[in-house]
């Protein structure tokens, strides 16, 4: 069980972060990441893929069609704070340019 619990709000966590840098790359922008504050498209995409394929294994894994319920309730609270954790950074670093 308790894979469960890990495994969907890492899965939530990873999908949020993976979610705007493949977004932002796919439009040709350049955005932060892990690997500089001003990576390319081409880094965005492959880092935003990266982080949905880790997302979709810890789904895979996590076991969680015995309880689609709280699985779902765990990633989406995990989305949400990733989220608002993302934004935070993001917005102060706007500020400072």
């Amino acid at each position: 069980m308790w894979q469960l619990y890990l495994f969907s709000f890492l899965a939530g966590l990873f999908a949020a972060n993976g979610v705007p840098h493949f977004i932002k790359g796919g439009m040709g922008l350049k955005h932060q990441t892990p690997f500089g504050k001003s990576s390319s498209a081409v880094v965005n995409v492959s880092w935003g893929w990266v982080n949905l394929v880790v997302a979709a294994i810890f789904l895979h894994f996590g076991h969680i069609r015995t309880h689609e319920y709280r699985a779902f309730a765990l990633f989406a609270v995990a989305a949400l704070i990733m989220t608002i954790f993302n934004t935070s950074i993001w917005s102060r670093q706007q500020k400072s340019k």
